[in-house]
């Protein structure tokens, strides 16, 4: 009687064990912000898992859902602004408070400044938008305030609580790092990167000058739209500049930039895992021609173990 008992164990164990096999095989579900992106800023056609492709290090994955973020539970935006901007930003404060009142009642707006490598918050996170607007301010437009404006950007992300709205953030940036300087490998960019991609938020940035002799140096302005190039295409974001002068107006880019929260989709596909938890590299297209989609390059993904 005992021998039958462990037989049946064993075999309860077994299947238990293959089940879990098949599981990993077939993958663990990861989502994905994607943004859709038509010809020449023409509304997009309507993206769907058939017209879908998604590769994990370069290996086509199945995908599990795919929702316009409408759909979603709405979304939460940071604004984020460079205290050691130059003081003519205060010019542009119209746009943002007219890009801020505009957006769709379900969006969280927070507005930030980035100093000393943290974020100052002036506005949490609200559905208030006029609230949000109105606490927008100039910036101190002292050189070097705010420090690496990447640790400030990681500083918010670790203390961003985890929900199930879309989140994203709008920097506004010389993306001069002062703690760094200039070169081809930052490593608070790099860890602010990834900090990013863990956590699933979509990272836009507006290019403007800095303060003081550092923000007008060459070398530093050259590298500093590199690192903001690196930080937006890698999250799936878009970097908005005009050479080393400060844009006239921010409403085309503000412009643009809603147009792209508005044609956002939540994709959730089948990744395979690794041993261990980590990033792994991902791709994401569409079939239909003339269309782009914009995504994290990595995303995060739980191991097997």
């Amino acid at each position: 009687m005992l021998r039958y008992g462990v037989v049946i164990a064993a075999s309860i164990l077994a299947t238990s064990l293959c089940a879990r096999d098949n599981s990993l095989n077939m993958g663990v579900p990861v989502s994905v912000l994607v943004t859709v992106q038509g010809e020449k800023n023409s509304s997009p056609p309507q993206i769907t898992m058939d017209n879908t492709l998604v590769s994990q290090n370069k290996q086509h994955r199945q995908i599990a859902s795919l929702e316009p973020l409408h759909a979603a539970d709405g979304m939460q935006l940071w604004i984020l602004i460079d205290d050691g901007s130059g003081g003519n930003l205060g010019s542009q404060l119209g746009d943002l408070r007219r890009f801020v009142v505009a957006q769709p009642t379900t969006t969280q707006i927070g507005i930030g400044y980035m100093r000393n490598g943290f974020v100052q918050k002036a506005q949490d996170l609200t559905a208030e938008h006029e609230l949000a607007a109105k606490a927008l301010r100039l910036p101190v437009a002292q050189a070097g305030i705010s420090a690496s404006p990447y640790q400030a950007l990681e500083d918010l992300v670790h203390k961003w609580p985890s929900s199930s709205a879309a989140r994203e953030v709008l920097m506004i940036t010389s993306g001069i790092d002062p703690d760094y300087g200039a070169g081809p490998d930052d490593p608070y960019l790099n860890a602010a990167i990834h900090a990013v991609q863990r956590a699933g938020v979509v990272v836009y940035s507006i290019y403007y000058p800095g303060a003081g002799r550092l923000g007008h140096a060459g070398r530093q302005i050259f590298w500093g739209q590199n690192y903001l190039s690196q930080l937006t295409d890698e999250t799936g974001g878009r970097l908005y500049w005009l050479g080393e002068t400060p844009p006239v107006s921010l409403s085309p880019y503000l412009e643009d930039l809603s147009r792209r929260l508005n044609e956002q989709y939540l994709l959730t596909f089948l990744a395979q895992p690794e041993s261990k938890p980590g990033l792994q590299r991902v791709e994401v297209k569409s079939e239909l021609p003339h269309v782009h989609l914009s995504a994290p390059s990595q995303v995060y993904v739980p191991g097997s173990k």
